[in-house]
């Protein structure tokens, strides 16, 4: 049978499964499975799959998201997030079945809970209106919410986020909910926000994360509550870097966490700490382990996964992920220096669980040409064995490309590596048109891992080319670095050097149909490109960046990163700004370009698409400017599955129109 291109409806009947969580006992596990439903919506839902054998079954259903399922201390029952009420709250459910049941009744909802050891409190963090009783905030209607629509004062720095919207005058205060009397009680009441990291192994006391130095300092330090005799929070890091992921060692004397010290600002490697409880003394545990601990892999379907940390086998040892050469795998330390390789393929390992007494790990694995499976992986020997055939269907029917590993040499001898897709019914008498795909970040990497929109590309009759220029994660911390106050200079050589020796290499591709597209730094990258070179036939970008003046002001981290990545304030340089805008060159657009963006994008906010649209225009450029009502940055990984069609069917008829 001949097996059909990928098509951009095929992201409708994709299954997404994420974040599992193996019981105590070590029989089974739950995880999450996102779908795309018939009103074009998402709905999550909770599956159980025994360890070794069965098939996975589905636990709830209905239109809702029902999400982070936890295993009580006993394996009796769990515990997730729902929005079934109308609002996230907690809930729970017996592992012998039954309807699940409702929690908590807040009014601004519930976040990720938390189980003690000894079962008796889950601990949560949830928004509070510091001006109303806590018991006065209770869940009220959709249509109580929606009549709620006051003015907004603003007084602080940080008053949005791409994620959250626009910030009021609540902050996330630590919940602890008595699991025998259905109660909750606020732990914290500080003005900010407070993150949960965990608990101690006795049940005694907490760790979060806060950020008690004001909006002008970017990190988060780490605290540890005892739950007894009104003690206070004791501060366990000096205010002096970033850290999360937090685990508690099962003898409760160390705690562990990724996290750095803004050795290179926003472009530092996380490394992996301990801390011990007592002495607050901090140890580095990956010293010469020059790479992104974590998975820091680009993709439009399993970007952005639960990941659980640093997790402890027993009180020496560690598995976590770590990002290197277009890979995310599996490795452990016991804190000598020494780090195994537990699991290290050509594929992206997207999220695991570990069982420590049987010594196995549920991993989520995507590969290009797979969206992702779980499987059962041994620490003691490595083997591993598939236990989900998830898009099975999907996946006989369609001819996915694997891509083809390349490496380039820079003009100034540095490696550069990416990755080649072949047009769908390839035919090397034929000429081919190419895309040149460039990710965000620049902080991030491109790799083995399944990416929808590349594929759709591929099967549009494309060669699809994406690289990992300089600034990208993977390749060391030099590399990683290499890009900060100099966006638009050697990166864009690198790019431009992969594309000539690409074009070199395949003599199927043909040089005069060539497009090129990029969302954030990439879309930054794509109107840098078009205002520096007229090689390209057609372009796409997407929640770019224009005026690194404007951007300064106007993004929800516009006032540290604009210094972090060019090297300047607004006020102590904006010339360099300027330098580095793409809209100060736009008279030298010829490339007809096509604008997408988000219309609540808080991170490249839309107004960099009106300037930047705005100026092409009126110099009668070739320019057309798409907007996506209630759509973010996250657009094109998490926004309204109808927008997203749509996104992809404005690139695929572009780039069909000119190449």
């Amino acid at each position: 049978m001949t097996k059909r291109a990928v098509e951009i409806e095929d992201l409708f009947s994709l299954v997404q499964y994420s974040d599992p969580q193996i019981s105590h006992t070590g029989n089974m596990y739950v995880f999450t499975g996102r779908i795309i439903n018939e009103n074009q919506d998402y709905n999550e839902h909770i599956y159980t799959q025994g360890l070794h054998e069965g098939d996975p079954r589905q636990w709830t259903f209905g239109n809702v998201n029902d999400r982070f399922p936890r295993f009580s201390p006993d394996d009796q029952s769990i515990i997730f997030l729902s929005n079934r009420s109308g609002t996230d709250q907690l809930w729970s459910m017996s592992t012998n079945g039954g309807a699940p049941k409702q929690l908590t009744y807040l009014e601004h909802g519930a976040g990720k809970p938390h189980w003690s050891p000894d079962g008796r409190y889950i601990l949560f963090a949830a928004n509070v209106d510091p001006d109303v009783a806590f018991s006065e905030q209770v869940e009220k209607t959709k249509h109580e919410r929606q009549k709620e629509k006051n003015p907004l004062k603003i007084e602080r720095l940080k008053y949005k986020s791409d994620a959250a919207g626009l910030h009021d005058h609540k902050s996330k205060q630590l919940i602890l909910f008595d699991v025998e009397n259905k109660t909750s009680t606020p732990l914290t009441e500080d003005a900010v926000d407070h993150t949960v990291g965990g608990w101690s192994p006795d049940s005694r006391a907490i760790v979060f994360t806060a950020n008690f130095q004001g909006d002008s300092h970017i990190g988060q330090d780490i605290f540890i509550q005892p739950l007894q005799n009104g003690e206070k929070p004791r501060q366990l890091t000096a205010s002096e870097g970033t850290y999360h992921g937090i685990s508690w060692s099962p003898d409760g004397t160390q705690i562990a966490c990724f996290g750095h010290t803004y050795t290179h600002d926003g472009a530092t490697q996380n490394q992996l700490w301990t801390f011990d409880v007592s002495s607050g003394e901090k140890k580095l545990l990956t010293p010469a382990f020059d790479r992104e601990i974590g998975d820091v892999m680009i993709s439009d379907f399993q970007s952005g996964q639960h990941n659980p940390g640093p997790v402890w086998i027993d009180d020496h040892s560690i598995v976590f992920t770590s990002s290197r050469l277009g890979r995310t795998g599996i490795f452990k330390t016991t804190g000598d220096g020494e780090i195994q390789t537990i699991y290290e393929h050509d594929d992206h390992v997207y999220t695991f669980s570990l069982h420590a007494k049987s010594s196995i790990l549920i991993v989520g694995i995507s590969h290009p040409a797979d969206p992702g499976n779980f499987y059962t992986l041994s620490l003691e020997d490595g083997s591993i064995t598939q236990r989900t055939f998830a898009n099975d269907a999907y996946l006989s029917e369609l001819s996915l490309q694997t891509p083809e590993t390349i490496h380039v040499t820079a003009s100034d001898g540095w490696t550069l590596e990416g990755w080649l897709l072949y047009p769908y019914d390839f035919d090397p008498k034929k000429k081919y048109p190419l895309i040149l795909e460039i990710h965000g970040g620049p902080h991030a990497m491109y790799g083995y891992s399944f990416f929808h929109e590349l594929q759709v590309l591929a099967g549009k009759g494309y060669a699809v080319l994406y690289t990992n220029p300089r600034g990208s994660h993977g390749y060391g911390q030099p590399f990683v670095d290499a890009v900060r106050g100099d966006y638009g200079g050697k990166d864009y050589s690198d790019l431009m050097a992969f594309l000539d020796n690409t074009l070199d290499r395949y003599s199927f591709i043909d040089d005069t149909r060539l497009g090129v597209t990029g969302g954030s730094y990439g879309g930054f990258m794509t109107n840098w490109i078009v205002t520096h070179t007229n090689r390209f036939k057609a372009a796409v970008t997407q929640r770019s960046i224009a005026n690194w003046l404007s951007f300064y002001g106007v993004s929800d981290i516009g006032y540290y990163f604009t210094k972090w990545e060019i090297g300047a304030h607004l006020l102590d340089d904006p010339e360099k700004l300027w330098d580095h805008s793409p809209l100060k060159y736009a008279r030298d657009v010829e490339t007809p370009l096509l604008i997408l963006h988000g219309e609540n994008d808080l991170r490249c906010p839309i107004e960099q698409a009106e300037q930047w649209f705005t100026v092409l225009k009126y110099y009668d450029k070739e320019a057309v400017f798409v907007r996506f009502p209630e759509a973010n940055h996250e657009l094109s990984r998490n926004g309204p599955p109808r927008l997203r069609r749509a996104r992809l069917e404005e690139i695929v008829q572009w780039f069909d129109h000119y190449l």
